[in-house]
């Protein structure tokens, strides 16, 4: 998997965080609260284009919908193809709520992830790592 498809599976897990964390499913779990920020960021940027506005918005609405999850991740990667400054945006995002989890912030599991591809490149593991 290329970078900007790794950064937009990692953007779409956040949304439905941030999904979950707005119907209080996932409320207190973290003290990062990017979730909602990752939410507007996308909108703002979506706003015009109805095919990405109701992939977000089925996401949101149905944080387990694993279709919507993989049709919003080609969006958000559309996107971010187009808009270099909008790739930044969702990356810092991304990365903040990696530094986070380092800080007991969102854990972004496989639950959330489901069936999201995983890149095959090195992956570093720092800290406390439970398997369950």
């Amino acid at each position: 998997m290329d970078p900007l498809t790794a950064i937009a599976a990692a953007g779409v897990a956040l949304v439905v965080k941030g999904a979950l964390e707005a119907t209080g499913q996932e409320a207190g779990r973290s003290g990062w609260t990017g979730g909602a920020r990752v939410i507007a960021r996308i909108r703002e940027r979506f706003r015009g284009d109805g095919d990405a506005e109701a992939a977000l918005d089925r996401v949101t609405d149905t944080p387990d919908d694993e279709t919507g999850q993989e049709d919003l991740e080609r969006m958000l990667a559309a996107h971010m193809l187009r808009d270099r400054g909008f790739e930044s945006d969702i990356r810092q995002l991304v990365d903040e709520a990696v530094a986070a989890s380092g800080r007991g912030g969102p854990q972004i599991n496989a639950a959330l992830i489901k069936n999201a591809q995983v890149f095959n490149e090195k992956v570093e593991i720092k800290g406390d790592w439970n398997v369950s």
